[in-house]
């Protein structure tokens, strides 16, 4: 008998875990550590932020969840990876053995690379968390009733830059529904050589797409900008030309800031040689598994990957939704592969899907594969992305809640809407 145990509780860890579940006999065993008792569904927390969505409408107990799957599951967090005892420390000092790890931890929140970042003894708030959004939305409501300026962004070594943008737009949607917009200067202050480029090197027509949405909502921006520190009501950054030298350097005032960090691995990786890079990323082959220890897996935003091209600031490769479920469904396939005396030889797509919501409309694009020169280079935007978001996220939840693995569900969407080129592509 096998024990597989899927490290971290996600989008890539649930479904990880039920995937694997799902292609193995009952005679194995599979575990869930996590260090939060529910699923939450972090693509909703822009929406969280200004008080569209409520915390619990975006969360799932997954004890009950995992039970009905014979899955094992603990909430206790893992304190240290020992890949050399195929080992996993837990918090509460004891310990799990396993045959196969799968790691999909996601990442941990940077903030301490700057002085000032963050909702924790700093000044910006972030939408990382359900729990930072959280925090942000009552802070939301109180700037409201006494507005002024406003920046957002991303700081360097950023990864995730669409968030940024949905936050952006989706906050200028709820200050015109308020009527308070005219009273609020927006600034969005970003590591990215453009706008639009989103740590992928743009996608399809995404520059000319953002710095329109942009323009039409007054948002201000600055590109090639270097976060150096954040004080009270005043973020300062340098503004950088293409070859890395000072182009000019700004102090923004603001009354109301939300800043992406830039990730790392989280503590219980950081450090294992072999298993991780300097940041604390997984280090994987083509399979997912890692070199040094080929029993061990890596999904999902934890996963080591290069960025798409040099920038005059650091800037990261996001991964995607519907990346990351491809990794999985590789995953699983592999580990039951291999538990039956077979070789891994599953690979996932690397292509990436996404929507981003504004608030009313949205952009979504698609770029097969991730790094360029791609195959299919595809952005489109309207309204329907917004619906699209909501349906997905309705779905994705519904999913879980019934203990379901849908591994390619930007695929459901795009078939819903009916987007023959996109089907094809996909």
């Amino acid at each position: 008998m096998a024990h597989v145990v899927i490290l971290g509780a996600g989008i890539g860890g649930v479904a990880a875990a039920i995937e694997v579940r799902d292609e193995l006999a009952k005679a194995h065993q599979v575990t869930v550590v996590s260090d939060i008792p529910n699923f939450q569904f972090t693509p909703s927390n822009p929406w969280l932020a200004v008080n569209w969505r409520k915390p619990e409408e975006l969360k799932v107990p997954l004890a009950p969840v995992f039970r009905k799957k014979n899955i094992g599951f603990t909430d206790v967090g893992a304190k240290t990876v020992h890949p050399k005892e195929n080992r996993v420390e837990l918090n509460n000092g004891e310990s799990l053995s396993y045959d196969y790890l799968v790691i999909a931890t996601g990442p941990k929140l940077a903030f301490g690379e700057i002085p000032g970042l963050g909702p924790h003894g700093g000044h910006t708030h972030s939408i990382c968390t359900l729990q930072h959004a959280e925090i942000a939305s009552t802070a939301w409501e109180e700037f409201c009733k006494d507005p002024g300026p406003i920046v957002i962004g991303a700081a360097p070594a950023v990864s995730c830059f669409g968030p940024a943008y949905e936050y952006a737009m989706i906050v200028s949607t709820d200050l015109r529904r308020r009527g308070i917009r005219h009273k609020v200067p927006m600034t969005f202050v970003t590591a990215e050589p453009y706008i639009g480029h989103l740590g992928l090197g743009g996608v399809g027509d995404t520059k000319g797409m953002l710095e329109s949405a942009f323009r039409d909502r007054d948002i201000k921006w600055i590109t090639n900008a270097k976060t150096t520190a954040v004080e009270p009501g005043l973020l300062k950054c340098d503004e950088l030309n293409d070859d890395g030298s000072l182009k000019k350097s700004h102090e923004i005032p603001f009354k109301f800031g939300m800043m992406m960090p830039a990730f790392t691995g989280i503590d219980a990786l950081m450090g294992v040689e072999g298993l991780v890079n300097p940041r604390g990323f997984v280090l994987i082959d083509k399979n997912q598994r890692n070199p040094t220890y080929p029993n061990v897996f890596g999904v999902g935003v934890c996963v080591a990957i290069p960025p798409a091209e040099p920038t005059p600031v650091a800037t990261g490769m996001p991964k995607t939704g519907y990346m990351i479920e491809s990794m999985v469904t590789a995953t699983a396939h592999n580990i039951a592969a291999l538990i039956n005396g077979k070789e891994a030889k599953e690979e996932g797509t690397w292509n990436a899907v996404c929507l981003a919501d504004f608030g009313d409309r949205g952009v979504a694009f698609v770029a097969q594969p991730q790094i360029p020169p791609r195959n299919v280079n595809w952005s489109s935007e309207g309204r329907w992305v917004h619906l699209a978001k909501i349906a997905y996220e309705k779905y994705f939840l519904r999913k879980v809640r019934k203990g379901q693995s849908e591994p390619v569900y930007e695929r459901y969407i795009m078939k819903l809407l009916g987007i023959k080129r996109l089907r094809d592509a996909l």
